[in-house]
């Protein structure tokens, strides 16, 4: 990923339906442990954001927040 997630505290995902991720390390030495900041925009403008372990449970909380948003707009 060439670009920041952030710039200034805001986030740079701004185009609706897209997602950009960042991978960063808490933890010194064999403490050391992998995260992901994740950001979704979703079609309608809102922003998802989120951190996780992996991407793939990022990519699941954002299918659940979307899930709910579905059922709300019903």
């Amino acid at each position: 990923m060439a670009t920041k997630l952030t710039a200034n505290g805001v986030s740079t995902t701004t185009i609706p339906g897209t997602e950009q991720y960042e991978v960063f390390y808490t933890g010194y030495r064999s403490r050391r442990k992998k995260h992901y900041q994740y950001d979704y925009r979703h079609t309608d403008g809102e922003l998802f954001s989120c951190v996780a372990g992996t991407l793939k449970e990022c990519r699941q909380r954002r299918d659940e927040w979307l899930n709910k948003k579905i059922k709300n707009s019903k």
